[in-house]
């Protein structure tokens, strides 16, 4: 994070003086470029708030970026969940987070911290900035500011579920800032920032849903907020059932507008909708990671199967990221995100995107496959992913509830209600509410998040809050030390609860030491 700061400043100064040459630096030094911009000169129209928060919706995209060959950073958080493995196992990196032997210098997770603090950097920078722009339209200003509060506490929720005792920080740094090699803040007070943010966002007027551009919303924002409580809830903080209560209460203000709003938040009828283009942004996409090719095309390639011709391109994909056998067959009989092509995998396709059916061999992810772009039976595939990467989903906002409301006293009716609703669209058979105590039921919703929100970056943060893991041959639930991943056959330690810093951070801020408990210090 500030290593990276200072090469960048130290580039920008080198390029200056290459640019300069001769020119007396006399003169230079004493004059303004008018063109030069900066932090203090920049912000002063209503057009640069809004270049400030689209440069932090876009550095989310840092989940799509490359790891390594046959890689992407968003693995990190599906390699540790053991519901993955690799056909292709030519990335040291993502080896050892399959094997559970990742360290401060993993790529991955190299990236993810330095990832995650650049948009808390450019929301910093948003949030300090935009106040002081004037004229500027009220509404269009707290719209701004709501928006990089959420995505600066999205970020900052990530981070301190990763890594525990984070550095907070909360305003534009420069090199000569007070705290600029800041120490890391206890996890309770990060998340009382991270709740305030999304109180604050929750308060600045933001539309329940908005289909045309993929901002942050009402939905979103009630959702995560929902999440952040049914965390705290759980593991490290325990907060207990006060959490469990505020998580529900939270997520039933969603449920309640969806159901007076059925055309605006609903879940789709049919699984299909949950990787179509056309339904980006809308119904049950609650918020969604933006792509398009002329920026930058959906980064899910690694879920493709090893050099099978399911696209236009004919024999290729890497399989870097493909289901384990367990896991696909852990889903119940007749459940329909395990069927072929109409849920969450596929074990067949058509030659070249388009072509005659053929057998795959395995299960592979369906879920980020795009038809359009890749192709389907009879249509060409337009080779344009423009496909977004879900980040909340509506199907989420249900089971949040069900869970954090068995928590509070048991099952009630509409917490077995929003369950249902996800067994419903997956044609199962749910038994009646009295046949569940509140111990059975709990294990019931945590399957459904297994299985409904597998692959979406979330599995590994429930085996963290929960200190469970979903066993997939007993389908009960194991506890989290001690759990094997069957993707390695290795078992989950006390250490695993917490990703090791990054090395290179820690030699660059002696503040930020000691590592996290039992991973190589520097």
């Amino acid at each position: 994070m500030r290593h990276t700061l200072v090469k960048n400043i130290t580039k920008a100064l080198l390029c200056g003086a290459v640019l300069v040459g001769p020119v007396g630096c006399k003169d230079f030094l004493k004059e303004q470029a008018p063109s030069n911009l900066t932090p203090d000169n920049f912000y002063t129209i209503p057009d640069h708030a809004e270049a400030a928060i689209a440069a932090t919706y876009a550095g989310l995209r840092f989940m799509g970026d490359g790891a390594g060959i046959f890689s992407s950073n968003w693995q990190l958080l599906e390699a540790l969940t053991g519901t993955s493995t690799t056909e292709t196992a030519q990335n040291s990196d993502l080896n050892n987070l399959y094997g559970l032997v990742h360290d401060g210098n993993t790529a991955h997770i190299v990236n993810y911290w330095n990832g995650l603090y650049k948009v808390i950097a450019q929301a910093n920078q948003t949030i300090d900035k935009v106040p002081g722009i004037t004229p500027m339209d009220a509404a269009q200003k707290a719209r701004i500011l709501g928006e990089a509060r959420f995505l600066r506490a999205s970020a900052y929720f990530t981070t301190v579920q990763l890594w525990g005792d984070i550095p907070l920080i909360t305003k534009p740094q420069t090199a000569a800032s007070a705290d600029f090699l800041p120490a890391r803040t206890k996890v309770e007070d990060v998340y009382k920032l991270i709740v305030d943010d999304l109180v604050a966002a929750e308060a600045a007027g933001l539309p329940w849903m908005d289909a045309t551009n993929g901002r942050v919303t009402q939905s979103a924002i009630k959702t995560q907020l929902a999440k952040v409580y049914l965390t705290m809830a759980g593991a490290p903080l325990n907060k207990g059932a006060s959490y469990y209560k505020l998580a529900a209460d939270k997520a039933f203000e969603v449920i309640t507008y969806a159901n007076a709003n059925p055309t605006t938040i609903n879940l789709f009828t049919n699984y299909n909708d949950v990787h179509s283009e056309g339904k980006k942004n809308q119904t049950e996409h609650l918020f969604m990671i933006q792509y398009n090719t002329v920026v930058a095309g959906n980064p899910m390639d690694n879920f493709y199967p090893n050099f099978k011709p399911v696209t236009y391109n004919g024999p290729g994909g890497t399989g870097s990221s493909v289901p384990t056998p367990t896991f696909y067959n852990s889903y119940e009989p007749g459940d329909l995100r395990a069927k072929d092509q109409d849920g969450y995998f596929y074990t067949t396709y058509y030659t070249n995107g388009n072509g005659a059916s053929f057998a795959l061999g395995a299960p592979y992810v369906f879920k980020h496959f795009n038809r359009t772009a890749n192709g389907t039976s009879g249509i060409a595939g337009t080779r344009q992913n423009n496909l977004n990467v879900p980040q909340i989903r509506y199907a989420e906002t249900l089971l949040i509830y069900a869970e954090a409301q068995n928590e509070v006293g048991g099952p009630t009716q509409a917490a077995y209600d929003a369950m249902k609703r996800i067994r419903d669209r997956a044609t199962l058979t749910t038994p009646d509410m009295g046949t569940f105590t509140q111990t059975t039921f709990r294990e019931a919703v945590w399957r459904e998040r297994w299985h409904e929100l597998c692959y979406e970056q979330i599995t590994w943060f429930d085996m963290v809050r929960l200190r469970k893991v979903y066993n997939e041959k007993t389908n009960g639930f194991d506890n989290f030390v001690g759990h094997i991943n069957l993707s390695s056959n290795q078992a989950l330690q006390e250490k695993h609860l917490l990703l090791p810093l990054p090395k290179q951070e820690m030699l660059n801020n002696p503040n930020l030491r000691p590592q996290n408990p039992n991973y190589p210090g520097v």
